[in-house]
């Protein structure tokens, strides 16, 4: 499996910027293989937040539509989350992600960093 290291979280407040990152252990260049982040807050369920696939589609989710962008960079083998217009709703944990579409659309993908927290105050 990738190994996938993510970083980059912080306390901001609200309307501020951070950017996340995440450093795979190997690349797979596959026009169905997604690179993404979910995010978990306390007491909710996890979700998924944005991905984008070998063939640089993204998806975002509505709630961070025109706020974050998904993008990465296969010379450093790094995918990254910039997030702007942050929100106190943002605050959660971030982990980013990787798998295949099969396996990645159904909620499990197979590689997961190990998280990186969010806050955002008011």
């Amino acid at each position: 499996q990738v190994q996938l290291v993510d970083s980059g979280g912080g306390s901001v407040q609200s309307g501020g910027s951070l950017r996340l990152s995440c450093a795979a252990s190997l690349w797979i260049y596959h026009r169905t293989y997604l690179m993404g982040w979910f995010r978990q807050a306390p007491g909710k369920e996890r979700e998924a937040v944005a991905d984008i696939a070998g063939d640089g589609s993204t998806r975002y989710a509505d709630s961070v539509k025109g706020r974050f962008t998904i993008s990465k960079d296969s010379a450093r083998r790094t995918l990254y989350l910039q997030m702007n217009s942050l929100k106190p709703e943002d605050t959660a944990m971030y982990y980013c992600a990787a798998d295949y579409r099969p396996q990645y659309i159904s909620g499990s993908p197979r590689s997961w960093g190990q998280g990186t927290q969010v806050t955002v105050s008011s």
